[in-house]
């Protein structure tokens, strides 16, 4: 399997039309309004895109074997690092391998000390999350939704071995 993360102007719009609009996928993100149309896909990608010019980071698009499979990195919120990680359904199974190398190039090459997460407060099941090593970071609203906040720093990050038990990484 060939993994690639491309920028968002590389993908074709109707797919990423066609992931946002998804009934599976548009349940977890409370900011997706309303149909995900043309317009607004040139306005998403124009503001992805501006994260990068402007930041020096933002969401890529993830292609797995040449076939687009979502989009996800990190996008900056209130002056910190922010995970996002949106997937079509048929690749969910892979969301640990995008997120491992998102974190790795936060923590390596980008060279940040935390990333965040958000989660809208609806969503409970969180418990893969802290296995992660990310801790509660109390609430933040971001256009009058309130999600969850957590917070993975790097000094104290919990590695997972493989036989599922945690250790500290320093």
């Amino acid at each position: 399997m060939t993994i690639e993360f491309k920028r968002l102007t590389a993908v074709d719009k109707s797919e990423l039309i066609d992931l946002m609009n998804n009934p599976s996928v548009k349940r977890h993100i409370p900011l997706a309004t309303g149909c995900f149309g043309e317009n607004e896909c040139k306005e998403f990608v124009a503001a992805k895109e501006r994260m990068w010019e402007e930041n020096g980071y933002g969401p890529w698009a993830f292609v797995v074997d040449g076939r687009f499979a979502g989009w996800g990195g990190l996008q900056p919120e209130n002056g910190e690092a922010d995970l996002c990680l949106v997937l079509h359904p048929d690749y969910w199974g892979l969301g640990k391998t995008f997120y491992n190398e998102i974190i790795r190039r936060a923590f390596g090459e980008s060279g940040f000390e935390a990333v965040t997460v958000l989660l809208p407060t609806t969503r409970k099941n969180i418990k893969g999350l802290l296995r992660l090593g990310f801790r509660n970071d109390g609430q933040l609203k971001v256009a009058g939704e309130v999600f969850s906040r957590y917070r993975l720093v790097k000094a104290v990050m919990k590695a997972t071995r493989r036989d599922g038990r945690n250790r500290e990484c320093h």
